[in-house]
């Protein structure tokens, strides 16, 4: 009897002892979906501040590009995409001059409309109030009641109306201007 159990270890119970031994490797070694799991875990480790950190140190070398050195710190995808525009030729700056002096380089597209300008006259605003605290809300209804924007003279009044056929150019000053009451 000790020599059939031999002689089925050696031929073919021999073989259901490695493939034993395969399975428990299988079993033992971990999944590759596991791994993966693990790695993601591993990410997910990272803080919130921390992920910021990193991702502000990148954005800040980026900035430094000559393309976008003109952009502040804290730029955002909008102010980068206005840039990349502008160097392609697909947008242009108009430079908003308000009553205090202080001007404003707007950026909109080639066929921008005096309402596009204006949007982006109020999120120019937007971000440099958060950038530098301030003013918490701008009545824009009241600013537009009581302001004009003026290119050479000439009321830029009806928002549909294409910046282009004012006869804005890119760099052209637009001045911010109060409106004069009717008696």
């Amino acid at each position: 009897m000790m020599e059939e159990q031999s002689q089925e270890d050696m031929s073919g119970g021999g073989q259901t002892e490695r493939d034993e031994e395969v399975k428990k490797e299988i079993l033992t070694a971990p999944d590759a979906e596991e791994e993966e799991e693990e790695e993601e875990e591993d990410e997910e480790a990272l803080p919130h501040s921390e992920i910021l950190d990193i991702f502000e140190e990148g954005l800040a070398r980026l900035v430094q590009d000559p393309l976008l050195c003109d952009l502040p710190i804290q730029v955002t995808l909008e102010e980068v995409n206005s840039q990349i525009a502008l160097e392609y030729g697909q947008a242009m700056t108009v430079r908003v001059l308000k009553a205090d002096g202080e001007i404003m380089p707007i950026v909109v597209v080639q066929n921008a409309s005096v309402l596009d300008l204006k949007k982006a006259i109020r999120r120019f605003m937007e971000l440099k109030q958060q950038r530098e605290g301030g003013v918490k809300h701008i009545s824009w209804r009241y600013v537009w009641r009581t302001y004009n924007l003026v290119f050479q003279g000439e009321k830029l009044e009806d928002d549909k109306m294409r910046l282009k056929d004012y006869g804005i150019r890119n760099r052209d000053e637009v001045t911010f201007m109060k409106r004069l009451r009717k008696k």
